[in-house]
Formats: structure tokens, C-alpha cells, sequence
């Protein structure tokens, strides 16, 4: 198998994993996903084209990350739901410097117990990724969604 097919490999199973660490309520372990100095960030599409940098959710390390895991688990009351994140193959677009840039396409699905499921955010990852000893970690998440409206609030990581 060529070196380019390992690599989308590697890099499918980092999205599928994580999507089932958020859709399983894992949510402790998503920051682990993250070098400690990641960032992550939730921006709306006309705001990336724009090169706007106004954003839903801006986090710029892995401790904040933490604290965001912390709000979601202690202290936010809301109605509960359940996620189901659908992420595409990567496009690998290319490595410098050791980071590996990739994009993905993703559609999360929410669900209210007793309730029909619903379109609740899509648009596409993008991706900088770094080969560690503990295999791939991401330096950067950026999710570009594409809804204009985003339901309620965004309370689980995307």
C-alpha cells in the first residue's frame, strides 16, 4: 500500500474516532485529539470566505479545551440530545514542515429523546495534523459550517 493511502487511512480513522468519541459523550477525551497548543475553532462560512475572524467558538489550547469539556459537563443545563457526526474520506492536501493538511466534509445530526432527528450543523473540517509518538494529533480544527442559522446553541464540540 503506498505511503499516500496510509496517510488518508491514518487519517479516517483520526475522524472516525473522534466523531465517536463526541457522539458516544466522551467528551473528556476529546481534548486528547489536540496538541496541547491547538486550536480550535467554530466559524461560519461567510465569515471564512470573507477572512473575517469573528467566531462561534475560538479556543486556543488544550487547556481550553478542558474548560469547555468542564462547562458541557458540570455546569450547562440544557434539554439533552444526542449527536451523530457523518465525516467524508479526507482530501490530503499536502505536508510542510511535518503538518499534514487535510479537509473533510461533516453533517452532525441531533436527536431529542421522543423526538424525530434533525440537520443540526454541516460544513467541512480543516485540518492541520502533526505525526507524534502517540500517532496523529491535530494543531488546528476548523469547521467551517455552512447553516446561515445555527439551532438553539452550540453547546458539544462539532
Amino acid at each position: 500500500m503506498s505511503e499516500a493511502l496510509l496517510l488518508q487511512l491514518e487519517i479516517d480513522q483520526l475522524n472516525a474516532r473522534y466523531a465517536a468519541v463526541l457522539d458516544e459523550r466522551r467528551f473528556d477525551e476529546w481534548p486528547d485529539f489536540f496538541l496541547p497548543d491547538a486550536k480550535y475553532t467554530v466559524q461560519a462560512r461567510e465569515n471564512f470566505d470573507r477572512k473575517l475572524p469573528l467566531a462561534l467558538i475560538a479556543l486556543e489550547s488544550q487547556g481550553m479545551m478542558k474548560d469547555r469539556v468542564y462547562g458541557i459537563t458540570q455546569t450547562i443545563y440544557h434539554g439533552p440530545y444526542y449527536t451523530r457526526h457523518v465525516v467524508s474520506p479526507a482530501l490530503v492536501q499536502g505536508e510542510n514542515e511535518g503538518r499534514i493538511r487535510a479537509q473533510a466534509h461533516y453533517a452532525v445530526f441531533r436527536t431529542r429523546p421522543g423526538d424525530a432527528s434533525e440537520v443540526y450543523n454541516v460544513g467541512r473540517y480543516i485540518d492541520e495534523i502533526v505525526r507524534t509518538p502517540d500517532g496523529l494529533k491535530l494543531a488546528s480544527r476548523l469547521c467551517v459550517y455552512d447553516s446561515e442559522m445555527v439551532l438553539n446553541s452550540l453547546i458539544y464540540p462539532i
